[in-house]
């Protein structure tokens, strides 16, 4: 009897072994009949290293897929990488526009109601209307109308013209630059028909310092007058900035655009005559035989 036991129980053990994963391949009898020759071995050990070729290639495609996004996340905007030797000019031209977008912000004390100064509000804007651009053109063909002398024709004319083309020429530079202003504001209903959406140049700054020298320099004004106009061109430049519309820079630019203009239009004068003819023509009066 302990001998039959011993035999069963290693029986047992031995089939609990190959029961194992390792021996599993064991316990398989090999298949019998046609197609079960070497070639097949050698086909079915071809099998196992294709399939182990493609699950490493699988296995590499996602990973050189999270390698590419890896490198595209580390990859910065420009605007927010910072440079490791930035030259001397790029960090004065960066701390002037600091600062100055700093100050235009403090003397924004008109920008809303509920700013320190938003009671004068309304005078700001009243004064800023005084340079706006449609106020000077319909108040130039008004006098224009009414005067009844060629030298004042030929001033207004004149005038017009600069009027015309600082208002072009400022909604030109506003649209390539397209600088937002200190404040988010939307422009309000003359700002539009003037084309005065952006913040660079100063449009009124610009109109006001045109304005004044070309009145200083074809007008005969008394001391007294002639220090009014120059103040009141500063204070149409400085209302804009109270109300928040303008940087401080934008302001400066705008008188020394304004100057130019002038300039431009000191140097390409229409004479009398031709003053008159562009009359005739806009009243439909004009005949080129007479």
């Amino acid at each position: 009897m302990p001998s039959s036991y011993n035999v069963r129980s290693r029986a047992r053990e031995r089939n609990s072994v190959l029961s194992r994963p390792e021996f599993m391949s064991l316990n398989h009898q090999p298949l019998r009949g046609g197609g079960g020759g070497p070639s097949e071995n050698r086909g079915s050990a071809r099998r196992p290293a294709q399939n182990k070729h493609q699950t490493s290639q699988q296995s590499e495609e996602p990973t050189d897929n999270g390698s590419k996004d890896r490198r595209e996340s580390n990859k910065m905007p420009e605007e927010d990488c910072m440079q490791l030797n930035p030259s001397f000019k790029g960090i004065a031209m960066n701390s002037l526009l600091a600062i100055d977008i700093c100050l235009s912000k403090r003397m924004g004390v008109c920008a809303y109601t509920s700013s320190p100064w938003g009671g004068c509000r309304s005078m700001v804007a009243l004064l800023a209307l005084t340079g706006h651009g449609i106020t000077w053109i319909i108040g130039t063909i008004v006098c224009l109308t009414r005067s009844n002398t060629l030298a004042g024709q030929e001033v207004l004319v004149n005038l017009l013209l600069a009027l015309i083309l600082d208002v072009m020429t400022v909604a030109g530079v506003q649209r390539l630059v397209k600088r937002r202003g200190p404040w988010e504001m939307t422009p309000g209903f003359f700002d539009c028909v003037a084309m005065d959406f952006y913040s660079f140049p100063a449009a009124h700054a610009s109109r006001a310092a045109m304005v004044s020298k070309f009145l200083l320099s074809h007008l005969v004004l008394a001391v007294p007058l002639r220090i009014l106009l120059v103040l009141w061109a500063f204070l149409v430049g400085m209302s804009r900035v109270l109300l928040g519309k303008h940087h401080l820079t934008d302001m400066v630019c705008g008188f020394a655009l304004g100057m130019f203009h002038f300039s431009l239009m000191e140097t390409v004068w229409l004479s009398s005559s031709t003053c008159q003819t562009l009359i005739s023509i806009s009243t439909l009066s004009w005949s080129p035989f007479f």
